[in-house]
């Protein structure tokens, strides 16, 4: 999806990014988030700073390594939000050291609030599969950087307005479109494998529930951001392919207990979502290049504080204490951690590297041969 989004000079580098950000993710959640997250005390704030060690019981049949990995897949995704954000004028080791922060340190704390039985758990919070979590937390910590980065150079005009289309088209709208299709795929893991078990009939029937409303949801977001495109007089299929990302994630919180209709329904404001904080983030000059931010964090908000609706086992009230909570300290932190790497490493590529692209100055491999 981000090598589809981002300009042809861009694409190498993205390719870089992905499978360096889920290595270091891997390793950094191994050494020490897994335990940060779930070593936190019953209704606390931290864990221990130690790697993860097999807790395995076979008494109990708890496979201690097969919940290592699926956290860790959340782990590198909330990371690999930050990455499209910032596409095209960031750095790649800085990305990567903050990569690693982030994955290690930020994600885990906000995840053992939550999974890990912390204060918000206590608290009665309810976040099914992470719509807060994993993609609020990472639409935050993308945000923070993008207002310290800045814009890509001539993205916005003297005006506000984003510059003529043309310099800043996606390389290849199939590969978006693919990429959708492969995240689509993959909720079905995600929001599916959340109910955590499988091995009984009740367990089944959830997990054949969740499938149909994450289906029904993603299919709300694509057809209710294409219906608001077409009144300026254009479908817009990037925001369509966003809009079905923001679906997902708008139901990502509770996907078990909606109805297929109120699925479809919680799917289509998150599409909605999409395509009107795209314009916001526009009004503000704020360039991110994938559109993440209305995708993950905005839709992440919407579908966590709609829990209610359909769970009577939440109310609004904590479920806005943890909305708040968790995107105000991974934005803060994310922010801490950004300023001090601006200021001593530096994040930004010069100018002239920008426009040559990233693919000449931070890898040298060419994705596409670029013709006038």
């Amino acid at each position: 999806l981000e090598s589809g989004m981002v300009t042809s000079k861009s694409v190498s580098v993205i390719c870089a990014k992905n499978i360096g950000l889920v290595s270091i993710g891997a390793i950094m959640f191994w050494l020490v988030g897994y335990n940060l997250a779930y070593g936190i005390p019953e209704g606390g704030y931290i864990g221990k700073f130690i790697p993860w060690s097999d807790a395995s019981k076979i008494d109990t049949g708890y496979a201690d390594g097969s919940d290592w990995y699926f956290q860790m897949v959340f782990c590198v995704t909330t990371v690999s939000i930050v990455s499209g954000t910032m596409a095209e004028r960031i750095k790649l080791w800085p990305f990567f050291l903050f990569a690693a922060i982030l994955a290690g340190v930020i994600y885990p704390i906000v995840m053992g609030w939550q999974w890990g039985g912390g204060w918000l758990a206590k608290a009665g919070f309810s976040d099914f599969a992470g719509s807060t979590l994993v993609h609020s937390t990472g639409g935050a910590a993308a945000l923070a950087g993008a207002i310290l980065i800045g814009p890509r150079l001539g993205r916005f005009t003297k005006s506000g307005a984003p510059a003529p289309l043309k310099p800043f088209a996606a390389s290849s709208i199939p590969l978006v479109t693919l990429g959708v299709f492969i995240l689509w795929l993959g909720w079905f893991g995600f929001n599916g494998g959340s109910q955590l078990a499988i091995g009984t009939a009740p367990d089944a029937i959830a997990v054949s529930k969740i499938f149909i409303n994450t289906l029904l949801a993603g299919a709300g977001g694509v057809m209710a951001a294409a219906a608001v495109t077409r009144l300026s007089g254009k479908t817009d299929v990037v925001q369509m392919l966003n809009g079905c990302i923001g679906g997902l994630v708008a139901i990502t919180a509770e996907p078990l207990m909606p109805s297929p209709f109120a699925s479809i329904l919680i799917g289509a404001v998150g599409g909605i979502i999409v395509v009107y904080g795209t314009k916001m983030l526009f009004a503000l000059k704020i360039d991110d290049v994938v559109g993440a931010i209305p995708a993950h964090m905005f839709a992440g908000i919407w579908g966590t504080l709609i829990v209610p609706a359909t769970n009577s086992g939440a109310n609004f009230g904590t479920q806005l204490l943890g909305v708040i909570s968790i995107n105000a300290f991974v934005f803060v932190a994310a922010f801490i951690v950004w300023s001090l790497m601006k200021a001593t490493m530096g994040i930004r590529l010069s100018k002239e590297a920008e426009l040559k692209g990233t693919d000449v100055s931070e890898t040298g491999v060419i994705a596409y041969s670029i013709r006038d």
